[in-house]
């Protein structure tokens, strides 16, 4: 899949979906919070800075990592 396809988020968009999943916050470090699901025991790390726009890469791993499907990260 091309990186058009994928959204631009900021880590609040990205908590905001994951918790909507049923992903819990199981740690945090730094500015950095561990997730994961109870139900499929994926996990993924967001880093938290508040109001910036996570690098593309980094977003795509958070959304491959989850398992949560594509159509579900567009506001």
């Amino acid at each position: 899949m091309g990186e058009r396809a994928f959204p631009r988020l900021t880590a609040a968009e990205i908590i905001a979906v994951l918790k909507k999943h049923g992903f819990q916050r199981v740690k945090t470090s730094g500015g950095h919070q561990k997730w994961r699901s109870p139900e499929t025991h994926k996990r993924v790390i967001v880093p938290y800075h508040a109001g910036q726009t996570l690098p593309l890469g980094t977003t795509k791993a958070i959304i491959e990592g989850s398992g949560i499907p594509l159509e579900n990260w567009f506001a």
